[in-house]
């Protein structure tokens, strides 16, 4: 038979195609953005405190990271197996060495090598380089596993607790260990509350058999165990902690870890996280922009954390176990947590937003408070205002209804009517300084070289006025909106009325919201500088240019108090340009929380993350644009130094999430967003109602970053905002960019939206 070449070569031809396009559909394997993720970002601070390279399941009750002063530092003091507090040095603390006879690792560092370690937020391995040591862990949600690889000889590992540690030895290789938590608040007749906290603890071998070592001393102090083998050996700390009992602490150790293995336990864990992360799907962009967006995005899920403990959680202020099927959620510092993580969650998973409030409702129910930092000690008591008014508005108006939204309003509305405004203080009765507030229209200062009369005040906090006066305004707006939803119209009007409260401090000659005392006077200080450490007399960690536009809640009201809006975007510019008027020796005295300068704005520092989107609302979005796609290039790094301020578990690391995608909620309350520039050419939302949302910016980059128009579902969108319903219904925002302003685009509106 004749072989025709022609038809071998097309063959070949058809051959190879066929090979090309199996391996581009290879090659198109969805990404995993969970490998963007780096726990090391941020862990130097610029001032205060680092983030932490924290291993846990998202919004779960267990998480760890080595106790150490911060990257810096190649010391490690111990592993801790639970912190139950963001940032907290945590209990249960591990540590591993050589063997010696007078116990003297219980107080010795342990020295690492930065270079042999790993982080990621479902395992982190630690190489100690003077011991020959390699400590490894992985989460799950209330238990975990601690792998350690010990060199041949004498070893030793030593449990100590963060207070005292109570051991009961069970077998030869299981142990019940338990430690108190005190939550001390401040001021008159505060409250001590003290819980318990069990861990249920077995050390088995690769093949999950017990791993019995000798051991040396138990006492209510330590645990101290000895290894010895002629050859390396690995054991396993596998446990389960439980704030209900030690029962329970067994019975989380069954439920989760007990016949799994360290790498079975890994993959659990990073499927959980690529659930969560891969929920935003972005293209586009640089590598770095990618690892500072998904690694800000993983810190998000840090808090709150549920502690429901397969249908029994603890309340602290019973003092009882209480059954339910929900979640329960503490740990949230709501003062940093309502600008934008709650918001966040909104859209990713409105479900369990409304758990996390239900949660706050409860605990209202338990303690007679709504909290403010609620954590699982009770509330810790912490900065100024009621701020949880917040995240109830922003729930009910954005159709979020698991939770009992009268009871809800009840407890905010005893918290403003009740409760005092003194900073450092939730939850105390009010007194007449409070009542001056409803009455005379602010929160008064002391005159210079005053005295405070007043007990309760903190004497490190002081009386912070004309933050309180700012900060319960806004809650003020809160509640009464809370109360217009309910249909309680003559509530929700008196509120309104008291919300207006914030221009009685307006300084129409400075355009600043500065201090007056009791009798009405202005208190004449130094707007950059004055009020000592954290302007504390008068501010609240940042000075009266950052307070200037603390009114999310009344935006026209700022224009008029600033002239209309071209000369608010005047003071605006004027802010970003405002030197420090000193040396930065001399401003970081009394500053330190003001982080990330630029002019007299600070990155790093809750109350300026709306700031830079009010040029939206002043009739320049373009500058909007300018301004957030600059401060995301310049303040947060994919390295080490990259948080510009104290991250607070999710408060800060939300804007760049929000800003990133291009929209951000400058007043969280209310169920719309305004828009910027995206970082990334196309980003994909997946809803959990099915629906998908995709933000379209095609051309993204440094340079290309101005909106000349923008289209909802093919519908041109002529303002700079955007519903929250038109996100969770799913659709396509499109933005066209260019290298130039499109000064028109955006200012032609009336009305929010």
């Amino acid at each position: 038979m004749k072989i025709d070449k022609k038809v071998i070569v097309n063959g070949i031809l058809f051959l190879t195609m066929l090979s090309f396009l199996s391996l581009s559909f290879q090659n198109q394997k969805e990404e995993d953005f969970v490998d963007y993720i780096d726990p090391t970002i941020g862990n130097v601070a610029p001032f205060l405190v680092p983030t932490y390279p924290t291993s846990h399941l998202p919004n779960q009750m267990l998480r760890t990271f080595p106790i150490r002063k911060d990257y810096l530092s190649d010391e490690i003091k111990a592993f801790p197996m639970h912190v139950f507090m963001h940032r907290n040095a945590g209990l249960f603390q591990i540590k591993v060495g050589k063997y010696t006879d007078d116990f003297s690792l219980q107080n010795k560092a342990m020295i690492v090598d930065h270079d042999l370690e790993k982080y990621q937020p479902w395992h982190f391995t630690s190489y100690l380089i003077d011991e020959d040591i390699r400590v490894s862990f992985t989460p799950s949600k209330k238990s975990g596993i601690y792998k350690v690889d010990f060199p041949k000889g004498s070893n030793q590992l030593v449990i100590k607790g963060k207070g005292v540690l109570k051991v009961e030895q069970i077998d030869e290789n299981t142990y019940y260990l338990q430690e108190s938590i005190t939550n001390k608040q401040r001021g008159i007749g505060a409250q001590k509350l003290t819980m318990q906290v069990y861990a249920y603890l077995k050390i088995v071998n690769q093949k999950n058999q017990p791993q019995p070592l000798e051991n040396i001393d138990t006492d209510d102090a330590f645990l101290l165990l000895k290894s010895e083998s002629p050859k390396k050996k690995t054991v396993y700390l596998k446990y389960a902690v439980s704030y209900v009992s030690k029962a329970q602490a067994k019975e989380n150790f069954d439920q989760e870890i007990s016949a799994k293995s360290f790498d079975e336990v890994v993959q659990d864990a990073k499927l959980e996280w690529q659930k969560v992360i891969n929920q935003i799907k972005v293209k586009g962009g640089t590598k770095a922009q990618k690892r500072t967006f998904y690694t800000s995005l993983y810190r998000t899920y840090e808090r709150m954390v549920d502690i429901n403990e397969y249908g029994t959680y603890f309340n602290i202020y019973d003092g009882k176990s209480h059954s339910t099927n929900r979640p329960y959620y503490v740990d949230d510092w709501v003062w940093d947590t309502y600008r934008a993580t709650h918001p966040l969650r909104t859209i990713l998973n409105p479900r369990q937003q409304g758990d996390m409030v239900n949660s706050y409702v409860k605990m209202y129910e338990h303690s007679g408070w709504m909290p403010t930092f609620p954590q699982v000690f009770g509330n810790h008591m912490c900065m100024n205002s009621y701020h949880s008014s917040s995240i109830i508005l922003d729930a009910v108006n954005k159709g979020i209804d698991n939770f009992d939204h009268e009871k809800a309003y009840e407890g905010i509305k005893k918290n403003l009517t009740e409760g005092t405004f003194l900073p450092w203080r939730q939850g105390h009765q009010k007194g007449y300084i409070d009542d001056f507030f409803l009455t005379k229209g602010y929160y008064p200062a002391l005159k210079i070289g005053e005295k405070d009369t007043i007990k309760n005040v903190d004497d490190f906090e002081k009386r912070q006025p004309v933050a309180v006066t700012l900060g319960v305004s806004f809650d003020f707006w809160a509640l009464a909106g809370i109360a217009e939803n309910l249909g309680k119209e003559k509530e929700a009007k008196y509120f309104y009325a008291i919300s207006k409260n914030y221009k009685n401090l307006w300084n129409d000659q400075l355009k600043l919201f500065m201090p007056k005392d009791s009798d009405g006077n202005w208190v004449n200080i130094d707007p950059k500088n004055g009020g000592g450490l954290g302007y504390r007399n008068y501010f609240d960690e940042n000075n009266a240019w950052t307070y200037a536009w603390d009114v999310q809640q009344d935006i026209s009201g700022l224009i008029g108090l600033l002239g209309g809006k071209e000369k608010a975007e005047a003071r605006l510019d004027q802010l970003f340009r405002e030197p420090l008027g000193m040396r930065k020796a001399s401003f970081y005295l009394n500053g330190a929380n003001s982080t990330g300068m630029v002019g007299q704005f600070s990155m790093g520092n809750e109350p300026s993350f709306h700031i830079p989107y009010l040029y939206n609302h002043f009739g320049a979005p373009w500058k909007t644009q300018k301004k957030t796609r600059f401060l995301l290039d310049t303040w947060f790094k994919d390295n080490i130094f990259g948080i510009p301020g104290d991250e607070d578990g999710g408060g800060m690391t939300a804007f760049v999430v929000m800003t990133s995608l291009g929209i951000y909620p400058v007043t969280p309350g209310l169920p719309y967003y305004d828009i910027t520039s995206p970082i990334f050419e196309k980003s994909s939302i997946e809803l959990q109602n099915g629906n998908t949302f995709v933000i379209i910016a095609k051309g993204a980059s440094k340079e290309n970053k101005y909106i000349q128009k923008a289209f909802l579902n093919g519908k041109e969108l002529r303002n700079p905002f955007i519903k929250h319903e038109d996100i969770m219904k799913g659709g396509k925002l499109e933005l066209v960019l260019d290298k130039l302003p499109n000064k028109k685009w955006g200012t032609q509106w009336s009305g929010l939206m």
